[in-house]
Protein backbone atom coordinates (compact mmCIF):
# COMPACT_ATOMS: atom_id res chain seq x y z
CA UNK A 1 0.00 0.00 0.00
CA UNK A 2 1.67 3.27 -0.77
CA UNK A 3 1.12 6.69 0.55
CA UNK A 4 -1.78 7.95 -1.93
CA UNK A 5 -3.84 4.83 -1.55
CA UNK A 6 -3.39 5.24 2.41
CA UNK A 7 -4.75 8.60 2.01
CA UNK A 8 -7.66 7.41 0.01
CA UNK A 9 -8.60 4.71 2.67
CA UNK A 10 -8.56 7.51 5.29
CA UNK A 11 -10.91 9.19 3.20
CA UNK A 12 -13.35 6.73 2.42
CA UNK A 13 -13.02 5.24 6.17
CA UNK A 14 -13.36 8.47 8.13
CA UNK A 15 -15.41 10.92 5.24
CA UNK A 16 -12.92 13.48 5.26
CA UNK A 17 -11.68 15.35 2.37
CA UNK A 18 -8.44 14.33 0.61
CA UNK A 19 -6.63 17.21 2.21
CA UNK A 20 -7.24 16.49 5.79
CA UNK A 21 -6.44 13.04 4.84
CA UNK A 22 -2.85 14.16 3.51
CA UNK A 23 -2.43 16.69 6.25
CA UNK A 24 -3.66 13.77 9.42
CA UNK A 25 -0.98 11.23 7.56
CA UNK A 26 1.74 13.81 7.58
CA UNK A 27 1.01 14.91 10.98
CA UNK A 28 1.28 11.38 11.82
CA UNK A 29 4.65 10.75 9.89
CA UNK A 30 6.37 13.44 11.12
CA UNK A 31 5.36 12.81 14.97
CA UNK A 32 6.60 9.43 15.00
CA UNK A 33 10.15 10.53 13.00
CA UNK A 34 10.20 13.39 15.75
CA UNK A 35 10.32 10.87 18.50
CA UNK A 36 12.34 8.66 16.88
CA UNK A 37 15.12 11.27 16.90
CA UNK A 38 15.14 11.83 20.32
CA UNK A 39 17.97 9.89 22.48
CA UNK A 40 15.54 7.00 23.77
CA UNK A 41 13.07 7.41 20.61
CA UNK A 42 10.25 5.10 20.99
CA UNK A 43 6.56 5.72 19.75
CA UNK A 44 3.77 2.94 20.87
CA UNK A 45 0.51 2.44 19.38
CA UNK A 46 -1.39 0.08 21.62
CA UNK A 47 -2.84 -2.29 19.82
CA UNK A 48 -0.87 -2.02 16.64
CA UNK A 49 3.10 -2.07 17.19
CA UNK A 50 6.26 -0.48 18.62
CA UNK A 51 9.05 1.95 16.66
CA UNK A 52 11.53 1.72 18.25
CA UNK A 53 15.11 3.63 17.68
CA UNK A 54 18.14 1.22 18.62
CA UNK A 55 21.82 1.54 18.42
CA UNK A 56 23.92 -0.93 15.97
CA UNK A 57 27.87 -1.09 17.13
CA UNK A 58 30.60 -0.73 14.78
CA UNK A 59 31.74 -3.87 13.26
CA UNK A 60 33.70 -5.56 10.90
CA UNK A 61 32.48 -6.50 7.51
CA UNK A 62 33.82 -7.98 4.00
CA UNK A 63 33.21 -6.11 0.81
CA UNK A 64 31.24 -8.97 -1.91
CA UNK A 65 33.27 -7.51 -4.80
CA UNK A 66 36.70 -7.95 -3.22
CA UNK A 67 37.00 -10.07 -0.26
CA UNK A 68 37.90 -7.31 1.32
CA UNK A 69 37.94 -6.48 5.16
CA UNK A 70 35.97 -3.68 6.27
CA UNK A 71 35.14 -1.15 8.81
CA UNK A 72 30.98 -0.46 9.32
CA UNK A 73 30.58 2.27 11.18
CA UNK A 74 28.09 2.29 14.55
CA UNK A 75 24.82 3.33 13.69
CA UNK A 76 20.80 4.35 14.45
CA UNK A 77 18.30 1.83 13.22
CA UNK A 78 14.84 1.74 13.84
CA UNK A 79 12.62 -1.49 14.79
CA UNK A 80 9.32 -2.53 14.31
CA UNK A 81 7.28 -4.81 16.66
CA UNK A 82 4.04 -5.69 16.12
CA UNK A 83 1.45 -5.82 18.60
CA UNK A 84 -0.91 -8.52 19.29
CA UNK A 85 -4.01 -6.91 17.68
CA UNK A 86 -1.56 -6.70 14.61
CA UNK A 87 0.04 -10.29 14.61
CA UNK A 88 -3.88 -11.77 15.35
CA UNK A 89 -4.44 -10.16 12.56
CA UNK A 90 -2.54 -11.29 9.88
Amino acid sequence: MTKTELVDKMVQDAGITKVAATAALNSFMDGIGKALKKKDGKVTLVGFGTFLKTKRKARKGRNPRTGEAIKIKASSIIKFRPGKKLKEGV
